[in-house]
């Protein structure tokens, strides 16, 4: 075995939990453009995953992996903005089983449709990858560019998707431009409880174009959970089987229909347990929505 992942399979016993239930079924949603089903949680990697690449520092994500996997899990995103996540995913996936289900999605973030491709092969050598299911134009940088190369290895079997992505509300009017002018497989926009100028126009385009949907910053880069301050679940979380606040903001967003896809972030297994059990069970309906949005908007 090599020493770096001899070390890291030692340092990872520190911190793993004994006992582990096994999960309900996830719900999936369905990829509009092939048909390919998807469950509803994913991860994302912002943040969490931007740790120094040695074994002590990434221990502690190895279990959330683990557990994301053994919960259900698929879709991870990942970026080469992040710092190094990728090269961090790309060691702790060889250490995780259930791999196979996993359904890589990561961006190209430069300018120049030379620097793209080249940053696209390292981000494949970093995954340790043959290929990405998903390659998405990172916050629309150049994204004119970049689509010419992603439509080319589409079609030559280097990528399964295309997609573009914005976690600013500012390029909203560009991401419907290109929605409504390129021939995409998946969109990547923000939606939660609170920010939820999506659903004006992003969402039912992305539903009458066929588009798959990815959301990120579910949580609001944290601040939903600085907003309800500690304060106990309402009674109507029980109707949907929220156990926590996590299951009741993600419980939200994927229950719209559009959306495929939530990609929370997390480094802590107790987190990811959290996340993952908002793919189970019964949704909101549209009233239960409507009131969702409407009380956690004056909290």
């Amino acid at each position: 075995m090599h020493r770096r992942h001899f070390l890291l399979g030692l340092a990872a016993l520190a911190v793993l939990r004994t006992g582990r239930a096994a999960p309900a079924s996830m719900l999936e949603r369905m990829i509009p453009s092939s048909g390919e089903r998807l469950p509803v949680i994913g991860m994302g990697t912002w943040v969490t995953f931007n740790v120094n690449r040695d074994p002590i520092s990434m221990a502690p994500l190895l279990p959330v992996l683990r557990t994301f996997f053994e919960r259900g899990g698929a879709l991870i995103d990942s970026s080469p903005m992040y710092g190094t996540a990728e090269a961090v995913l790309g060691e702790l996936l060889e250490q995780v089983q259930g791999r196979d289900r996993l359904f890589s999605a990561t961006k190209v973030w430069t300018p120049g449709r030379g620097l793209g491709v080249r940053q696209m092969e390292r981000s494949r050598e970093l995954w340790h990858l043959p290929r990405f299911d998903l390659m998405q134009v990172h916050n629309l940088l150049d994204w004119e560019a970049h689509l010419e190369t992603l439509q080319a290895w589409k079609a030559e079997g280097r990528i399964r998707y295309i997609g573009i992505t914005t976690s600013h509300g500012r390029r909203h009017e560009d991401m419907e431009h290109i929605m409504r002018t390129r021939d995409l497989d998946f969109v990547q926009f923000t939606y939660n409880v609170l920010d939820r100028e999506a659903e004006r126009r992003l969402l039912p385009l992305a539903q009458e174009r066929g588009l798959a949907v990815i959301i990120n910053r579910p949580f609001r880069g944290g601040s939903l959970f600085d907003r309800i301050r500690n304060r106990p679940l309402p009674g109507w979380a029980a109707e949907i089987e929220c156990r926590n606040w996590a299951q009741v903001f993600l419980k939200f967003i994927v229950s719209h229909p559009t959306v495929t896809c939530a990609i929370p972030a997390t480094s802590k297994v107790e987190h990811m347990r959290e996340n993952m059990g908002a793919g189970t069970g019964p949704l909101p309906d549209m009233g239960l929505r409507k009131r969702m949005a409407a009380e956690l908007a004056e909290l």
